[in-house]
């Protein structure tokens, strides 16, 4: 499957609190991605990274504006046109949500468990654990394998589907340095290899930075628009050095 094409326009969420002036967790927000691309949206806790990956992902729902996805309007979709939309993308987290009684096989599989398929559900699932070089490890639980090793794992799930569209959010965020590098580096290749679309919510700059474009969140509204392969390398360290991500 070739990668989505995405839109936001004008894309605004509040979530109701005890405040009548709760700021909004989105703020008029818009941005399009071109199919194929890895694109960071960037931004300290709370700027709304997250947010923005759930509405893309049908996970949540906009008080106003649009999303289109390849050729859904994602904020027109009913409920049932919701849960076929879901299976056409793929959703990594920072919390692995591995099932920890399950084989890493089993895990990857797990998406397709309850469904018929014309394919050998297992077998997809160990040419993508070879895929994230897990091979030999099918049969492993969870608590056996390193926090970089289940990441694999959560990417190789996600990527069951054959999805156009990746949405990670903060993928490296409970890894050291060392395995945030190898995992990214395994995201890039991934697109390369499946011509996937993949949106990474993270605070990391150094992440931010492998990615071919950077959007940077603050307060809810878009603040920075980077493309990185246009930017020379001084100044999109400048650019980046002066984004507070981590806060």
């Amino acid at each position: 499957m070739s990668g989505f094409a995405v839109r936001v326009e004008g894309v605004s969420k509040r979530y109701p609190t005890a405040s009548a002036e709760a700021p909004a967790a989105l703020d008029d927000v818009s941005f399009a991605i071109d199919g194929g691309r890895v694109v960071a949206v960037a931004g300290p806790s709370g700027s709304g990274k997250s947010t923005l990956l759930h509405l893309i992902g049908a996970m949540d729902e906009t008080e106003q504006g649009s999303i289109r996805v390849g050729e859904r309007e994602v904020t027109r979709l009913s409920r049932e046109e919701q849960v076929a939309y879901r299976r056409t993308i793929g959703f990594v987290f920072q919390r692995f949500h591995l099932l920890a009684a399950l084989s890493t096989l089993d895990n990857v599989a797990a998406p397709l468990l309850p469904r018929r398929t014309d394919f050998d559900k297992h077998g997809r699932a160990a040419d993508l654990l070879r895929a994230v070089g897990l091979a030999g490890k099918e049969q492993t639980v969870p608590s056996r394998l390193s926090g970089g090793e289940q990441q694999r794992v959560a990417i190789a799930r996600a990527l069951i589907n054959e999805p156009g569209l990746l949405l990670a959010d903060e993928p490296t965020g409970n890894l050291d340095s060392a395995t945030s590098s190898e995992i990214i580096e395994l995201l890039l290749r991934l697109r390369d290899e499946r011509g996937m679309t993949v949106l990474i919510a993270t605070h990391d700059p150094v992440v931010a930075a492998r990615c071919d474009r950077i959007v940077t969140l603050s307060d809810g509204r878009v603040a920075d628009d980077i493309q990185v392969e246009r930017a020379a390398s001084e100044d999109l360290l400048g650019r980046i050095g002066r984004l507070d991500l981590r806060g």
